[in-house]
């Protein structure tokens, strides 16, 4: 028993990913101060002055200037201020708890899943709002079912997940960063006509990083019940989802639960042509927590199995 508790003690790696996580969930950061949010509207700022190029080789060129102009200054202070630190493993704790938002996605379930059950559509359009590029103001409660699914989905797969998967890679930089990236592709979105080719780098950079977390994550989601059936099916319908991490994970999750998403989707003036995945039920408030509760699990899972990894790696070196 010493021996255990003076390979977690020594393992800085894993008290620091614990701690951060019982900070977050204890004393989150409210959203509307997260660093993130600003860091988010300073994207949009940045966008308005340089994304004025008509010819689409120069947008994407100056999409990929200015996210280059947001990542290496941040990256290069990060680096800078890591050597200056007076206890290595607080800063990188404090790294995690900036890139990690649990709190925000479990409570946009929950209060989503509430204003539906009431039949608020108002409130639900409101609440969903700020965490999606489409128009919710003309949602029906079906729409409503079907946004909020996904973008709780994958709220919890990018912003918990995978920045948990970048920080046993490298560190609490790496989980920041990729933080960092996800929010420019959301503030870049090309599913936007105003961003189509300006936020192509930035929004494939993000794909490749959360490629093999997202994947590792829908296999978690697909163990259980049924798990070759589902597995089979989100391989097939998977295929015609434009990205691939996000495809496997919606798909799973879809077809986990037998819930129906994908789908037309309205972003600005202009309507997104997207394939039917999933099951056949029309997601509804019951749904939306099934889901949650069904991440939740597979999320504690996730973090056993790292921090499994993270002990092993530790005894290696």
């Amino acid at each position: 028993m010493d021996e255990i508790f003076h390979t977690l003690y020594a393992n800085g790696a894993l008290l620091v990913m614990w701690g951060a996580l019982l900070f977050h969930l204890i004393l989150p950061i409210p959203r509307g101060a997260h660093p993130v949010t600003l860091w988010h509207k300073f994207a949009d700022l940045l966008a308005s002055k340089v994304n004025t190029q008509t010819n689409y080789a120069q947008s994407q060129l100056s999409g990929t200037l200015a996210w280059m102009l947001m990542i290496l200054p941040a990256l290069a202070v990060l680096i800078a201020l890591k050597p200056l630190v007076w206890q290595p493993q607080l800063f990188e704790m404090a790294l995690l708890l900036l890139a990690l938002d649990w709190r925000s996605q479990e409570q946009l379930a929950n209060q989503l899943s509430q204003a539906l059950a009431r039949e608020d559509k108002k409130l639900a359009r409101s609440l969903l709002m700020p965490y999606v590029n489409r128009d919710t103001s003309t949602l029906s409660p079906l729409g409503l079912g079907k946004a909020g699914t996904e973008t709780i989905v994958m709220g919890f797969g990018r912003n918990v997940v995978c920045v948990l998967f970048w920080y046993g890679l490298l560190g609490g930089v790496g989980a920041l960063l990729y933080r960092l990236m996800v929010e420019l592709s959301r503030a870049w979105s090309p599913s936007r006509a105003r961003f189509q080719p300006f936020g192509r780098p930035v929004v494939h950079a993000v794909a490749i990083l959360e490629f093999i977390p997202l994947r590792l994550f829908s296999l978690f989601v697909v163990c259980g019940s049924k798990a070759t059936e589902v597995l089979s099916t989100t391989l097939a319908q998977s295929r015609a989802w434009p990205l691939p991490g996000p495809g496997w994970l919606l798909c799973a999750v879809g077809n986990k639960l037998q819930l129906s998403l994908g789908g037309p989707a309205i972003y600005g003036e202009q309507k997104a042509v997207r394939v039917k995945i999933g099951g056949r039920i029309a997601p509804s408030a019951i749904h939306l927590a099934q889901v949650h509760k069904l991440l939740a699990w597979r999320i504690f899972a996730w973090i056993v199995a790292e921090s499994a990894v993270l002990v092993l790696i530790h005894q290696g070196v």
